[in-house]
Protein backbone atom coordinates (compact mmCIF):
# COMPACT_ATOMS: atom_id res chain seq x y z
CA UNK A 1 0.00 0.00 0.00
CA UNK A 2 3.05 2.26 0.34
CA UNK A 3 3.38 2.92 -3.41
CA UNK A 4 -0.34 3.52 -3.71
CA UNK A 5 -0.14 6.23 -1.07
CA UNK A 6 2.81 7.89 -2.81
CA UNK A 7 1.19 7.79 -6.24
CA UNK A 8 -2.18 8.94 -4.91
CA UNK A 9 -0.53 11.86 -3.11
CA UNK A 10 1.28 12.90 -6.33
CA UNK A 11 -1.96 12.60 -8.32
CA UNK A 12 -3.82 14.56 -5.63
CA UNK A 13 -1.35 17.44 -5.90
CA UNK A 14 -1.40 17.36 -9.71
CA UNK A 15 -5.20 17.26 -9.89
CA UNK A 16 -5.57 20.03 -7.31
CA UNK A 17 -3.05 22.17 -9.22
CA UNK A 18 -4.92 21.57 -12.47
CA UNK A 19 -8.21 22.43 -10.78
CA UNK A 20 -6.84 25.65 -9.36
CA UNK A 21 -5.38 26.61 -12.75
CA UNK A 22 -8.70 26.03 -14.50
CA UNK A 23 -10.71 27.83 -11.85
CA UNK A 24 -8.26 30.74 -11.68
CA UNK A 25 -8.46 31.04 -15.47
CA UNK A 26 -12.26 31.15 -15.27
CA UNK A 27 -12.18 33.77 -12.52
CA UNK A 28 -9.60 35.89 -14.35
CA UNK A 29 -11.53 35.57 -17.63
CA UNK A 30 -14.83 36.56 -16.04
CA UNK A 31 -13.22 39.62 -14.41
CA UNK A 32 -11.67 40.62 -17.74
CA UNK A 33 -14.86 40.03 -19.71
CA UNK A 34 -17.09 41.91 -17.26
CA UNK A 35 -14.79 44.89 -16.82
CA UNK A 36 -13.11 45.02 -20.23
CA UNK A 37 -9.78 45.10 -18.42
CA UNK A 38 -6.93 43.28 -20.14
CA UNK A 39 -8.98 42.45 -23.22
CA UNK A 40 -8.44 43.40 -26.83
CA UNK A 41 -10.59 42.90 -29.91
CA UNK A 42 -8.94 41.25 -32.87
CA UNK A 43 -9.86 40.32 -36.44
CA UNK A 44 -12.35 43.15 -37.06
CA UNK A 45 -14.09 42.41 -33.76
CA UNK A 46 -14.63 38.70 -34.49
CA UNK A 47 -12.22 37.58 -31.77
CA UNK A 48 -11.42 38.76 -28.31
CA UNK A 49 -7.98 38.41 -26.76
CA UNK A 50 -7.79 38.03 -23.01
CA UNK A 51 -4.33 39.31 -22.25
CA UNK A 52 -1.67 38.17 -19.83
CA UNK A 53 -2.05 40.51 -16.83
CA UNK A 54 -0.28 43.84 -17.24
CA UNK A 55 0.98 43.03 -20.75
CA UNK A 56 -0.28 43.18 -24.31
CA UNK A 57 0.38 39.46 -24.88
CA UNK A 58 -2.69 37.30 -25.62
CA UNK A 59 -3.32 34.59 -23.07
CA UNK A 60 -6.62 33.34 -24.47
CA UNK A 61 -8.39 33.92 -27.77
CA UNK A 62 -12.17 33.52 -27.90
CA UNK A 63 -14.89 34.26 -30.42
CA UNK A 64 -16.41 37.62 -29.64
CA UNK A 65 -20.01 36.53 -29.10
CA UNK A 66 -21.73 35.85 -25.81
CA UNK A 67 -23.13 32.33 -26.48
CA UNK A 68 -19.66 31.14 -27.49
CA UNK A 69 -18.03 32.77 -24.47
CA UNK A 70 -20.52 31.21 -22.07
CA UNK A 71 -21.06 27.73 -23.54
CA UNK A 72 -17.83 26.98 -25.42
CA UNK A 73 -15.35 28.79 -23.20
CA UNK A 74 -16.45 29.46 -19.61
CA UNK A 75 -18.66 26.38 -19.13
CA UNK A 76 -16.01 23.82 -20.21
CA UNK A 77 -13.27 25.52 -18.21
CA UNK A 78 -15.49 25.63 -15.12
CA UNK A 79 -16.54 22.01 -15.51
CA UNK A 80 -12.96 20.82 -15.92
CA UNK A 81 -11.98 22.84 -12.86
CA UNK A 82 -14.74 20.97 -11.01
CA UNK A 83 -13.68 17.64 -12.54
CA UNK A 84 -10.08 18.01 -11.36
CA UNK A 85 -11.25 19.19 -7.92
CA UNK A 86 -13.41 16.08 -7.55
CA UNK A 87 -10.58 13.91 -8.93
CA UNK A 88 -8.24 15.35 -6.31
CA UNK A 89 -10.78 14.40 -3.62
CA UNK A 90 -10.83 10.83 -4.95
CA UNK A 91 -7.04 10.60 -5.02
CA UNK A 92 -6.90 12.02 -1.48
CA UNK A 93 -8.93 9.03 -0.27
CA UNK A 94 -6.12 6.60 -1.04
CA UNK A 95 -3.46 8.15 1.17
CA UNK A 96 -5.65 8.47 4.26
CA UNK A 97 -5.11 6.28 7.31
CA UNK A 98 -8.63 4.82 7.23
CA UNK A 99 -9.79 3.96 3.71
CA UNK A 100 -13.42 2.94 4.13
CA UNK A 101 -15.33 5.86 5.63
CA UNK A 102 -18.68 7.44 4.89
CA UNK A 103 -17.14 10.72 3.59
CA UNK A 104 -14.88 8.75 1.23
CA UNK A 105 -17.86 6.80 -0.06
CA UNK A 106 -19.74 10.10 -0.61
CA UNK A 107 -16.77 11.54 -2.56
CA UNK A 108 -16.88 8.54 -4.88
CA UNK A 109 -20.65 8.80 -5.36
CA UNK A 110 -20.41 12.52 -6.16
CA UNK A 111 -17.54 11.86 -8.58
CA UNK A 112 -19.57 9.06 -10.20
CA UNK A 113 -22.78 11.06 -10.60
CA UNK A 114 -20.93 14.15 -11.79
CA UNK A 115 -19.19 12.20 -14.54
CA UNK A 116 -22.35 10.35 -15.57
CA UNK A 117 -24.76 13.29 -15.65
CA UNK A 118 -23.05 16.70 -15.89
CA UNK A 119 -21.31 16.24 -19.28
CA UNK A 120 -24.59 15.19 -20.92
CA UNK A 121 -26.48 18.12 -19.44
CA UNK A 122 -23.71 20.54 -20.41
CA UNK A 123 -23.52 19.35 -24.02
CA UNK A 124 -27.29 19.28 -24.52
CA UNK A 125 -27.60 22.76 -23.00
CA UNK A 126 -24.71 24.14 -25.05
CA UNK A 127 -26.18 22.57 -28.19
CA UNK A 128 -29.15 24.90 -27.93
CA UNK A 129 -26.91 27.97 -28.21
CA UNK A 130 -23.71 27.02 -30.08
CA UNK A 131 -22.46 24.45 -32.53
CA UNK A 132 -21.12 21.46 -30.60
CA UNK A 133 -18.26 19.64 -32.31
CA UNK A 134 -18.47 15.87 -32.74
CA UNK A 135 -15.37 15.46 -30.57
CA UNK A 136 -17.40 16.66 -27.59
CA UNK A 137 -19.46 13.46 -27.76
CA UNK A 138 -16.25 11.48 -27.40
CA UNK A 139 -15.44 13.44 -24.23
CA UNK A 140 -18.95 12.75 -22.95
CA UNK A 141 -18.37 9.04 -23.59
CA UNK A 142 -15.02 9.11 -21.78
CA UNK A 143 -16.60 10.80 -18.75
CA UNK A 144 -19.46 8.30 -18.85
CA UNK A 145 -17.00 5.37 -18.73
CA UNK A 146 -15.09 7.13 -15.94
CA UNK A 147 -18.39 7.53 -14.08
CA UNK A 148 -19.09 3.81 -14.48
CA UNK A 149 -15.68 2.93 -13.04
CA UNK A 150 -16.36 5.28 -10.13
CA UNK A 151 -19.75 3.58 -9.67
CA UNK A 152 -18.09 0.19 -9.28
CA UNK A 153 -15.41 1.65 -7.02
CA UNK A 154 -18.13 3.24 -4.87
CA UNK A 155 -19.82 -0.18 -4.64
CA UNK A 156 -16.57 -1.70 -3.42
CA UNK A 157 -16.20 1.11 -0.89
CA UNK A 158 -19.79 0.63 0.30
CA UNK A 159 -19.13 -3.06 0.90
CA UNK A 160 -15.80 -2.29 2.60
CA UNK A 161 -17.53 0.28 4.80
CA UNK A 162 -20.21 -2.26 5.78
CA UNK A 163 -17.60 -4.91 6.57
CA UNK A 164 -15.56 -2.42 8.57
CA UNK A 165 -18.65 -1.33 10.54
CA UNK A 166 -19.53 -4.99 11.25
CA UNK A 167 -15.96 -5.59 12.45
CA UNK A 168 -16.10 -2.51 14.69
CA UNK A 169 -19.42 -3.70 16.18
CA UNK A 170 -18.12 -7.25 16.69
CA UNK A 171 -15.02 -6.14 18.60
Amino acid sequence: MGYTKIVSRILYVAAMAASLCYLFTVLYSVICLLTGWSTQQHGNGLYLHILVPFTQQPLLVVDNNMPYIIFSFLLPLTLYGLFFWLSANVFRIFFQQKLFTQPHFRHLVVFCLTNLIVPLIAVFTARMFVNVENEMWMLVAVHFVLGLFAYFLAGIFRQGLELQNEKDLFI
